[in-house]
């Protein structure tokens, strides 16, 4: 029996089979066979459908799978975890940006791998003029958060890199004063990148640097909750940031 529910969906948002296949990354005959065979996909499959037409899931499919609980909808926001950050394809956070439409977020100590880009600097000043509203936040050199976390990492320059990174930044604080930069004291246990509804979450396990530790590559669901929660942690810290002096980028 055919799903005319989901075709009536497909319709409703000017999308077709080829382009919702696209959106959640599936073969497109996949999605022909949910719609003509009324086939049920997998659970993840289901919430990134639902999510891509901007519905409930329960309006497209009766499965008793969906009656899933908090755990289960925030498991489906997982869409793939790194061992670590070094073996994130260095095309995504960029491909990510790319896709935004409304808002890129940064949280970092200093995230110095990415002020070393052109390509990145590239697509957030097309980003920026495009309308997306950018924010980056970066470690207070000088606080007590920024020299601990050196420490933790075996090191004592975590203030130096911030630095460094600013100084790259530079160039942007002149040409796009929109893209907004601050500089936090919070103790961070996570670096997130943010791009509309995904980001990737990268965690900080004491005693080894960032690139080492887990990513998690994560897209926002319907009432899934994980993808929030680490959101809501950016707009804190940002609520709680300085503007960037003179001082922050020289030392002196």
């Amino acid at each position: 029996m055919s799903n005319e529910r989901l075709r009536s969906a497909l319709l409703a948002r000017s999308m077709t089979v080829q382009s919702l296949a696209d959106a959640i990354d599936v073969n497109p005959k996949t999605v022909e066979r949910w719609i003509t065979q009324g086939k049920v996909p997998y659970r993840r499959h289901q919430y990134a459908t639902a999510a891509a037409l901007q519905v409930d899931v329960t309006m497209l499919w009766d499965d008793s799978r969906t009656q899933d609980s908090a755990a289960d909808m925030s498991k489906a926001e997982i869409v793939t975890v790194y061992p670590h950050r070094h073996t994130v394809p260095s095309t995504l956070w960029r491909e990510m940006c790319e896709r935004a439409t409304k808002r890129i977020d940064i949280l970092v100590y200093a995230g110095i791998y990415l002020a070393e880009d052109p390509h990145f600097f590239s697509t957030l000043k097309a980003k920026s003029e495009s309308g997306v509203r950018i924010r980056v936040l970066m470690g207070d050199p000088e606080c007590d958060a920024v020299i601990r976390r050196g420490i933790d990492e075996g090191h004592r320059i975590m203030g130096g890199k911030i630095r460094n990174a600013l100084v790259n930044y530079q160039p942007l604080f002149t040409s796009h004063p929109e893209i907004e930069f601050r500089l936090h004291d919070t103790v961070l246990y996570n670096s997130i990148y943010l791009a509309d509804d995904e980001m990737l979450a990268n965690t900080h396990v004491y005693g080894i640097g960032a690139y080492m530790a887990p990513v998690f590559h994560l897209r926002r669901l319907p009432r899934g909750g994980l993808f929030d929660t680490f959101a809501n942690s950016v707009q804190q810290t940002w609520e709680g940031a300085r503007p960037v002096t003179e001082r922050d980028i020289t030392g002196a």
